[in-house]
C-alpha cells in the first residue's frame, strides 16, 4: 500500500454495485471479551488498490490520504500507508503560527479543533526529526464536492464496513468528528445560502426562512442574515466557527436567541439527508417525520448525513450587551471572589425569566462574563434587570467592572462583544444544566460545585475551568417540538465542564484525568443539581446513563427510529442513540460491537 504515495496525495473509487447489508464483522477478543468490529487497514477485508482507485474517479479525485495539518513540521510522516517526507518549512511556521486558531483549522480536511481525541499527534514541532504518526484520525479524507459524492462514500463505507466519520466543521468536544483507521467524509464545502421571505413548505409555519448546506458556519450565516433586505435573524450558537448544520441542529444547540425562539433543533423546518442505506431523502413535517424529528436534536452522526437544512428566519432587533468581570485584578481573595461569584449566580433565574442569555468563563479568580445579551431591550432596561444583582455587589464590596453598550441590530452585538474561540486544547469535556428550581432551592451547593470544578483534587488544583450559558430553552418554547432533553424547557445555566490534558499524557494518565471529570467535576454538578440533565454536544460520553441524562424521556423513541434508519451501524458517534453495544477498544483504536 505504500506505493500508493507515489502517486500523489489525491487519487484513488467505488464499486460499482452497492449493498444496503455490509459484510459480517470482523471477529476480535479484547480482554478476553469477544467482539466483531469495523475493518481496518491489514484486515483481510479492507479493501484494495483498485477499489480505493474506483472510489477516487467516482468522487471526481476528490479521495485524499490523511495527512495531520502538523505534518509539515516533521521530516517525514510515518502514516499506516506507509512514510513520505513532509518537511516543508514555510508550512511548518504557517501551521506553528495558526494551530490555535479555529478558522485555519476548519479549513483542514479532517483536523479537530480540540486535540484530545486524535491523540495529541503532530502537533507543530521545533524538532523535525520527532515522530509524527496518524494518531486516531482516519486514513482517507473525501473533501465532498457534490452530494453524489457523500452518498459513494457511505456507499463505499457500508459495503466494505469501514469505521465512518462525517466531519464538518471539527467543531468537537468529545471526539466524534475523528475515529481512528477510519474513511473520513468532510462537507465543508457545502456553503451554499438561500433566503426565502415566506416558507411554503409543510407545517403551518409562513415566516422567512433560509436554507444552508452542510458546511455553513454560525458566522458566516449571521452576516448573509444581516445583508437581507430588511435585515434577519437565525438562531445559532454563539461560536462562530461552529457548523449550525451539522452536529449544532443535530446535538440541539443553543445561542443568544434561545431565549426568544428555542433551540436551534426547534427551528428546523426540513432536512435534505443521505440515509445509511444510499437514499436522498427530505425529512420534514410531512415526510419522513420520524426521521425529521431525530434530526432535531437526536444526536449527530447518528441517523443519516445532512446535506442542508431550512431554518426559520426572524426580524433582527436592536440589543444590549453587557461585559462583567471579577478577577485578579480586582482582588485577590479567594473568599471575596468566590462570593461575587455566588451573587452573579443567585440572580440568574432572574436574568434568565427576563429573556436574557449570558456566556460566562470561570476558572481560578477569574469570572468573565462575555457578554450578557437583552434582545430587544434598552440599556435603561437591562441595567434595571441588573440592579439586584449590582446591588447586592456594593452591599458586599466584591469588586468588579462591568461595561453596557446598545446595539443597532444583535448581529453588531455578535460581531463585538462575543469573543473568537481558539483550537488546539486538549482537554477532557463534561457539563451539566442547572434548572429554575435548582438555583432557587440550591445556588450555594452548585457554587460549591463549581468550586470542585476548577480544584477536583488535591494536586488538581486550579488545573479545571467551566463555560457556562445562561439562557431559558424554554422560556417562549414551553412545550419541545424537537428530540432535545425536556428538561431543557426549564434550563437556567447550562455549563461545561473542562479538564485539561497535557501532552503526552500515559494511557494511565487518561483513565485517571477521566475518572476525575466523571467521578469527582460532573458528579458534584449532577449532586447539586438534581432537576438537570447533560447535552449531548457538550457532554462527558462516557458518563453512566447517558442516555438518560442526554434525552430523558425522549431516548425509547430516539433507539427506535435509529434501529429503522440505520439497523447495522454504519454511522456512528460515541454516545449517540443505538451505540450502546459498540465499543472502541485496544487502547482507542477498533470500533467493535459486543457479542
Amino acid at each position: 500500500m505504500a506505493r500508493l504515495w507515489l502517486l500523489g496525495y489525491n487519487f484513488l473509487n467505488l464499486l460499482s454495485s452497492v449493498s444496503s447489508t455490509p459484510p459480517p464483522l470482523v471477529e476480535r477478543i479484547w480482554n478476553g471479551t469477544q467482539y466483531g468490529c469495523k475493518c481496518y487497514l491489514g484486515d483481510d477485508c479492507w479493501p484494495n488498490d483498485s477499489s480505493w482507485t474506483e472510489l477516487n474517479s467516482t468522487i471526481d479525485g476528490n479521495l485524499q490520504v490523511n495527512i495531520p495539518p502538523g505534518a509539515s513540521c516533521y521530516n517525514t510522516f510515518q502514516g499506516p500507508l506507509g512514510s513520505v517526507p513532509t518537511y516543508n518549512a514555510a508550512s511548518c511556521l504557517n501551521a506553528t503560527t495558526r494551530f490555535y486558531d479555529e478558522s485555519w483549522t476548519v479549513q483542514q480536511p479532517a483536523a479537530a479543533l480540540w486535540t484530545y481525541f486524535t491523540n495529541d499527534t503532530c502537533r507543530p514541532t521545533r524538532n523535525p526529526r520527532d515522530s509524527c504518526t496518524i494518531g486516531y484520525y482516519g486514513v482517507y479524507v473525501i473533501r465532498a464536492q457534490s452530494r453524489d459524492h457523500i452518498k459513494a462514500g457511505v456507499d463505499f463505507a457500508r459495503e466494505h464496513n469501514l469505521r465512518l466519520v462525517i466531519r464538518n466543521t471539527g467543531h468537537d468536544f468529545i471526539g466524534r468528528s475523528t475515529g481512528w483507521g477510519s474513511l473520513v467524509i468532510n462537507t465543508h464545502s457545502f456553503q451554499n445560502i438561500e433566503f426565502a421571505t415566506t416558507y411554503g413548505g409543510p407545517g403551518g409555519y409562513t415566516g422567512g426562512a433560509v436554507t444552508i448546506g452542510a458546511g455553513v458556519q454560525a458566522r458566516t450565516l449571521l452576516t448573509r442574515a444581516h445583508d437581507q433586505s430588511p435585515p434577519v435573524t437565525v438562531v445559532t450558537g454563539e461560536c462562530p466557527t461552529v457548523g449550525v448544520a451539522g452536529g449544532l441542529v443535530q446535538g440541539g444547540g443553543h445561542g443568544p436567541l434561545t431565549p426568544l425562539y428555542g433551540l436551534v433543533a426547534d427551528n428546523a423546518l426540513s432536512f435534505d439527508v443521505v440515509t445509511a442505506d444510499g437514499e436522498y431523502l427530505t425529512a420534514n413535517s410531512e415526510e419522513n417525520p420520524d426521521l425529521f424529528w431525530a434530526l432535531k436534536g437526536g444526536g449527530p452522526s447518528a441517523f443519516a448525513v445532512v446535506l442542508s437544512v431550512t431554518f426559520k428566519t426572524f426580524p433582527e432587533q436592536k440589543a444590549t450587551g453587557v461585559l462583567l468581570d471579577i478577577n485578579s485584578s480586582h482582588t485577590r481573595s479567594a473568599e471575596v471572589f468566590w462570593d461575587g461569584v455566588k451573587s452573579f449566580h443567585k440572580y440568574s433565574n432572574r436574568f434568565v425569566a427576563a429573556g436574557l442569555y449570558a456566556y460566562f468563563e470561570l476558572m481560578a479568580l477569574r469570572l468573565h462574563v462575555a457578554p450578557i445579551v437583552g434582545v430587544g431591550k434598552t440599556p435603561a432596561e437591562l441595567q434595571s434587570i441588573l440592579q439586584p444583582m449590582l446591588d447586592e455587589f456594593k452591599s458586599k464590596a466584591i469588586p468588579h467592572s462591568i461595561v453596557i453598550k446598545e446595539f443597532d441590530t444583535l448581529f453588531d452585538l455578535y460581531t463585538e462583544m462575543f469573543e473568537d474561540e481558539s483550537a488546539g486544547t486538549s482537554a477532557l469535556t463534561g457539563g451539566w444544566m442547572f434548572s429554575h428550581q435548582d438555583v432557587e432551592e440550591n445556588n450555594d451547593g452548585i457554587i460549591e460545585a463549581f468550586k470542585t470544578v476548577v480544584s477536583p483534587r488535591g494536586n488538581l488544583a486550579n488545573q479545571g475551568f467551566l463555560i457556562g450559558h445562561l439562557w431559558d430553552a424554554g422560556l417562549n418554547m414551553p412545550v419541545s417540538n424537537s428530540a432535545t432533553h425536556p428538561r431543557f424547557r426549564n434550563s437556567t445555566d447550562f455549563a461545561i465542564v473542562a479538564l485539561p490534558v497535557p501532552f503526552g499524557a500515559t494511557l494511565a494518565q487518561k483513565e485517571d484525568l477521566q475518572n476525575v471529570l466523571t467521578n469527582i467535576q460532573d458528579a458534584a454538578m449532577k449532586k447539586a443539581g438534581t432537576n438537570g440533565c447533560a447535552y449531548a454536544n457538550e457532554g462527558d460520553p462516557y458518563q453512566p446513563d447517558w442516555q438518560d441524562h442526554f434525552w430523558g424521556s425522549e431516548y425509547p423513541k430516539l433507539l427506535e427510529i435509529r434501529k429503522k434508519w440505520d439497523p447495522n451501524g454504519v454511522f456512528y458517534a460515541v454516545a449517540t442513540p443505538g451505540t450502546e453495544d459498540w465499543e472502541v477498544i485496544e487502547y482507542g483504536t477498533r470500533l467493535c460491537r459486543k457479542r
